[in-house]
């Protein structure tokens, strides 16, 4: 491995657990795939059409969502590990705290977003077999999970997520309430269902009115998509 692949992958484990369902993926193709051919951070392609989520997500928030707030974030987690391996190569790290910072940053957007569009469908369903099986294990019922994630995802302070994510070291799901796309977080947790409240998420159909956009969600999360990324996780955890 050569200097430049060497920066890559530890710039990449650096953020990603050893435990991650990424980890497991990157290999695959599809939307868990987040990198190229090359190693470079790329934007894969939306698993359904622009207006596929309507009416609870409208397809032009879909498209500037997507295009811009994800496409951008992977423009800028690329330029940040070029510019990390300039002050490497040149000997001069003086800017490598502001550059690792901004990976940190941008490469969790790209990581969060990725998850997010694959969590989404256009139909109602609800969780079933093992994935239901662990939520009423872990929080009494499904009924009290979304109740939780819901007032998570609602009150995080400014922009960011809720997360349900599984405990490797537990063998628990765990609610988290990420703040932007990197602060909160509990390391080696994997990562089930994000839920983006950043204001770019609903802001042209629901104004301010984030509740009644994290409600709208609920009904088009796609259970199928949260139980696979748990099965994953399970087994990559034993």
């Amino acid at each position: 491995m050569n200097r430049s692949e060497f920066i890559k992958t530890s710039a990449l484990l650096g953020i990603l657990p050893a435990n991650s369902v990424f980890t497991e993926s990157l290999q695959q193709t599809g939307m868990d795939k987040l990198t190229d051919k090359d190693g470079n951070f790329a934007l894969q392609p939306l698993p359904y059409t622009e207006n596929f989520l309507e009416p609870a997500m409208d397809q032009e928030t879909v498209h500037l969502h997507y295009t811009f707030h994800h496409g951008d974030a992977v423009k800028a987690a690329n330029k940040d590990l070029q510019m990390i391996k300039q002050a490497v190569d040149q000997n001069n790290l003086d800017t490598v705290d502001y550059w690792t910072k901004k990976l940190s940053f941008h490469l969790s957007s790209h990581i969060l977003h990725t998850i997010f569009w694959t969590n989404l469908t256009n139909k109602k369903s609800d969780p079933s077999g093992k994935l239901l099986k662990q939520i009423e294990k872990d929080f009494g019922s499904y009924d009290k999970l979304k109740t939780l994630i819901a007032k998570t995802s609602k009150g995080v302070d400014g922009n960011g997520w809720g997360i349900v994510g599984y405990q490797p070291y537990t063998d628990k799901l765990t609610v988290l309430q990420c703040e932007n796309h990197e602060k909160l977080t509990q390391w080696g947790v994997i990562p089930l269902l994000v839920i983006d409240v950043w204001e770019h998420s609903y802001y042209l159909k629901y104004r301010n009115r984030r509740a009644e956009f994290v409600d709208n969600l609920f009904p088009i999360v796609n259970w199928d998509n949260v139980a696979e990324r748990l099965n994953i996780a399970l087994k990559i955890s034993t």
